[in-house]
């Protein structure tokens, strides 16, 4: 009678090891003095007191922030190209841009990879995204899960979840709840189209036109692959320079990631009840992949509103006398942005177009 083993069932515990013994150096640039040293473990060990020498503040009522978010269909694009180091930045700033919407400073990540088989180039490949992306937004990764899993992931599929917790002064919370008729909005520019409504994107793109992931696109200058697999953008260091300059709550009111739902679903849910924003469509351009979509997918233009960021990743909303300051800062990090339009009394909230 075959004695059964592990590696029969699918899991090849040697492979584990290897793809294991690549990750410490990935996780250790994403360290700062904060993360306490463990030789080993079953958790991760994090500091929320600095040292007189660290350059940074304690925190007098620190308010912890989390969040969690995935990817998406935007994996199937990479599972399509095998292009495994780009889909752990927009996990990272999936979940980073939304704890940032509260003017929170990142502290750390934890990742949960799912694979069908063990694979050390995969696990690798994924988790140097999720360090690159660590490192854009000054987060430390602290620790993560990988599950291999070969009866529920067919050969070549995988799927990637992200946790990521923050801290904030709890006097210095950016809820929204300061947000006044008369603020203004202002518009970061996005990467692309981050990662967001790609099966609407892939339906478009590979079903209905029929392109291949490495076919050159001239509207964009590049392949349809590239242009799908730009990483989301981390708006971190731009954020929090600006709280740095701009008082947060009293000037900086409200902020907001773009995600599913657009510009819309995402600004009003940071609103009060008595303000509704309106926005000049003409006051920004989208990025040509915007177009290039609707004409390629006959889609509506309403509909590429409400599914898509349209070319604005983040938004700001400061008082009006604060713009000037807002702007120059975005400027002098070379972060492209137009203000978009401003807050009105209403009985309602909600936005609402111009154009």
């Amino acid at each position: 009678m075959t004695a059964l083993t592990y590696r029969s069932a699918g899991l090849d515990l040697d492979l584990y090891d290897q793809a294991m013994s690549r990750l410490p150096a990935l996780m250790q640039r994403t360290h700062s003095p904060r993360v306490m040293p463990l030789a080993d473990g079953f958790a991760g060990l994090f500091r929320l007191k600095h040292s007189a020498q660290s350059g940074q503040h304690n925190y007098e009522d620190p308010v912890l922030v989390s969040g969690t978010d995935g990817v998406g269909t935007k994996l199937k694009v990479a599972q399509k190209l095998r292009r495994y180091n780009t889909v752990g930045i927009d996990l990272v700033a999936m979940c980073v841009n939304d704890c940032l919407c509260l003017g929170a400073e990142p502290l750390f990540f934890l990742d949960y990879l799912a694979i069908p088989k063990d694979d050390p180039d995969l696990v690798a490949g994924l988790v140097e995204g999720v360090s690159a992306g660590c490192v854009e937004a000054s987060m430390a990764l602290l620790g993560g899960e990988t599950a291999v899993m070969p009866d529920i992931y067919a050969a070549g599929e995988y799927d990637m979840a992200g946790f990521c917790v923050a801290v904030a002064e709890r006097t210095q919370l950016i809820d929204g709840t300061t947000i006044r008729p008369g603020d203004v909005a202002i518009g970061l520019a996005s990467s692309g189209l981050h990662s967001n409504g790609f099966s609407l994107v892939r339906k478009c793109v590979f079903e209905h036109a029929g392109l291949e992931a490495d076919q050159f696109v001239p509207e964009l200058n590049r392949t349809v692959g590239e242009e799908l697999l730009e990483p989301t953008r981390i708006y971190v260091k731009a954020i929090r320079q600006l709280l740095s300059v701009v008082a947060p709550r009293t000037q900086i009111t409200g902020l907001a990631h773009i995600t599913g739902g657009g510009l819309c679903d995402n600004i009003e849910r940071i609103l009060p009840a008595d303000c509704r924003l309106v926005i000049d469509r003409n006051s920004w351009q989208p990025p040509p992949v915007f177009g290039w979509l609707q004409q390629l997918g006959n889609i509506e233009r309403d509909e590429m509103f409400r599914v898509f960021n349209m070319g604005i990743g983040f938004v700001v909303i400061c008082r009006p006398d604060a713009v000037a300051t807002v702007q120059q800062q975005l400027t002098q990090q070379g972060i492209t942005h137009a203000v978009l339009g401003e807050m009105q009394s209403a009985a309602e909230r909600g936005v609402d177009y111009l154009s």
